[in-house]
């Protein structure tokens, strides 16, 4: 068994999708995606989150190995960190919408709390 869903594509695409879907979260605070997609795009999100909240220069350079978009690590240790300073995880929510009408996947919206 592994630790992770593997979302029907291979390594590096897994990756790309993952690193746009928490890039996305933080630049809008909300997408809507599949079940399986929020779930995995929450672990690296929360992940990001508690480096934020850490501060500092090497925790900012770690955050843009991830997140490619500058503006947006701006944003995550400027706005959103400071916003989850008391907090200990559990900075996501996931809101079923129902089934997709073309493959009846599951749809959720993925926000920050």
């Amino acid at each position: 068994m592994t630790g992770y869903r593997k979302l029907g594509v291979k390594s590096a695409h897994r990756r790309a999708i993952l690193r746009n879907l928490v890039t996305d979260l933080f630049k809008y605070g909300r997408i809507q995606t599949t079940d399986s997609r929020a779930k995995e795009t929450r672990r690296e999100a929360e992940k990001m989150i508690t480096i934020a909240k850490k501060g500092g220069l090497h925790a900012r350079r770690q955050a843009l190995a991830y997140i490619k978009d500058e503006d947006v690590v701006t944003k995550l240790f400027e706005e959103i960190a400071p916003k989850y300073e008391e907090r200990n995880g559990g900075y996501t929510r996931i809101l079923k919408l129902g089934p997709r009408q073309g493959d009846v996947a599951e749809v959720v919206y993925l926000e920050l709390v």
